[in-house]
């Protein structure tokens, strides 16, 4: 059993649902000690931060990822127990085994490799894990993002091990992703007898009208990197669940995934814009998770490209695509930041698994990415 493999099915064995850790921490910290990393917790609440780092000269490459997954859901739709890695079909199963264990202990393996080749290697190298990426993220790398600022302590090249993956391994490096911006949003009614509608003010239908406006809008027809703004509505709940009643409130919860080409206060203007339009009364609340950002170029994604090729033979292609990633809290310091991890393709499913040769070619290409950076400089 390699290394690698031995060391996920560790980690997955952990029960480490959001934002527990449940040791994963100690277990990476206690094995890069010995590689003289300096370990520095960082903990915000309920959340685990870990800062490793070897080395105090720049460039400073870092490692980051999350220790945390998300629930298995129904046990009895898994082929095996997600906590217990189970091997068959040339894939481990596990919860986290992709999103993002695999990725980590990929890692792991191949710094311990790079190191012991090349021990006075240039530059430094960190690993910083958060157990608080698949939950609402406000206690864990932005907080630590927020210290290592307050200390002037840079990173210049950021290696997200999200699972990026879309085909094959490393066909694809997102070098950026799209915003997320949230609402919630409440329309105040009267609420009343159906029998008596001038008595009552409907919600639904004063809302109506204007939820096909926004879903109609076109917020921008983004750029050569991003694809157009969207805007998805996630819940409507309204009235009591009683037919003979007007409701008095009506909720409603959208997010839009905005390009480079929008910013939270245009979007926010023209979202007020757009309900001021049909006289309801309403309430509106925000929460940003995260700006847009972009590695249009430089040398992480060069060194990359050379690596995957160098290994799988192959060229990959950058994208911005997918969700949100703790890359965007790291991308506005002015590092560079590119996710590249394993198959996307059963991440959050039940029966979450990874490719056994694929998750020693992809410690195989962080290693290699590594040697691009920290020698061949």
């Amino acid at each position: 059993m390699s290394e690698t493999l031995e060391l996920l099915q560790d980690l997955i064995r952990r029960q480490s649902v959001t934002p527990l850790d449940e040791g994963c921490q100690d277990v990476l910290a206690e094995r890069l000690a010995k590689l003289n990393f300096i370990e520095e917790r960082l903990d915000f609440g309920d959340t685990q931060n870990l800062w490793l780092r070897r080395g105090k000269q720049r460039p400073l490459f870092t490692f980051l990822g999350h220790t945390d997954v998300v629930p298995t859901g129904p046990l009895d739709k898994w082929l095996s127990p997600p906590f217990e890695p189970t091997a068959r079909d040339g894939k481990l199963y596990g919860r986290g085994a992709a999103d993002m264990k695999g990725g980590i202990a990929a890692f792991m393996t191949a710094v311990e490799r790079f190191v012991a080749k090349y021990p006075d290697h240039q530059g430094s190298i960190a690993v910083m894990m958060t157990s608080d990426e698949e939950g609402i993220a406000t206690h864990g790398v932005v907080k630590v993002i927020e210290v290592l600022e307050q200390r002037n302590e840079k990173i210049d090249w950021c290696l997200v091990g999200e699972p990026s993956s879309d085909k094959k391994l490393g066909d694809v490096i997102r070098v950026g992703r799209r915003g997320s911006l949230c609402a919630k949003l409440t329309v105040l009614g009267i609420q009343g007898h159906v029998a008596y509608p001038e008595l009552g003010n409907n919600p639904i239908h004063s809302f109506a009208p204007a939820l096909k406006a926004l879903t109609e809008e076109v917020w921008d027809h983004g750029n050569s990197c991003f694809p157009p703004t969207s805007l998805q509505v996630s819940n409507i709940n309204s009235g009591t669940g009683a037919e003979n009643i007007i409701p008095g409130s009506l909720e409603a919860q959208f997010n839009l995934r905005f390009s480079t080409e929008l910013d939270e206060a245009t979007i926010k203007q023209r979202t007020h814009a757009i309900l001021d339009q049909y006289g309801f009364n309403y309430e509106l609340h925000w929460r940003l998770s995260g700006n847009p950002f972009l590695t249009a170029s430089g040398a992480l994604i060069d060194a990359a490209h050379v690596a995957i090729k160098s290994v799988t033979g192959f060229e990959t292609k950058d994208d911005t695509g997918g969700g949100t990633s703790d890359g965007r809290f790291v991308a506005p310091t002015g590092a560079q930041v590119i996710e590249l991890g394993p198959l996307n393709e059963t991440i959050h499913k039940i029966n979450e698994c990874i490719g056994l040769d694929d998750l020693e070619i992809l410690s195989e290409i962080y290693e290699q990415i590594l040697v691009n950076l920290l020698i061949r400089v």
